[in-house]
């Protein structure tokens, strides 16, 4: 058993055939744009922040990139916003791994006013694992592949999130 696994031996995929729960904050005052809500580049932030925590339960922590000189870069994200959130308005972030492989991880995300609970905003995500040392996309270790596939396979189990593969377009009548 190599030693990141055993760092992370309370990681049981059973324990994970819902979509993973992090981030409880609140909506900061620096957050907060001229319309009186939360503005665009926040909402980015508090589901990139959120990835991290996913992925550090995975076992792809900061202190392990860095060990290993790997990183993970996004390669496309894309938000779409159902309601607004307001200056001290609890939140948190919903995750479903929907698609993985080797080099690449599709999660799509849920932000929620955390009291009321009503959706604040979707997103979808394709992060790249990078070798640092060419900085290029390469394959993450196994174990932590065999984590992220795990959930995948968890997650199958769920609806298919309704932002997935979203595209933008002006429907016409």
């Amino acid at each position: 058993m190599s030693s990141v696994a055993n760092q992370f031996p309370q990681f049981r995929v059973e324990d994970h055939a819902v979509p993973l729960e992090t981030s409880t904050g609140i909506v900061k005052p620096e957050w907060i744009d001229h319309n009186g809500h939360m503005n665009v580049a926040f909402y980015l932030m508090a589901f990139d922040e959120a990835v991290g925590e996913v992925f550090d339960l995975v076992g792809l922590t900061r202190e392990r990139r860095r060990a290993n000189n790997c990183a993970t870069f996004v390669g496309d994200f894309h938000i779409h916003y159902a309601r607004e959130l307001l200056e001290g308005d609890p939140i948190r972030i919903t995750h479903q791994v929907v698609d993985c492989d080797p080099k690449r991880i599709q999660l799509c995300q849920a932000m929620y006013h955390a009291e009321q609970n009503y959706l604040a905003a979707r997103s979808e995500l394709m992060s790249l694992h990078i070798d640092m040392s060419v900085r290029r996309v390469a394959p993450m270790a196994s174990e932590i592949y065999a984590r992220f596939n795990a959930l995948r396979d968890a997650h199958r189990t769920l609806p298919a999130p309704p932002n997935m593969a979203r595209t933008i377009s002006i429907k016409r009548s």
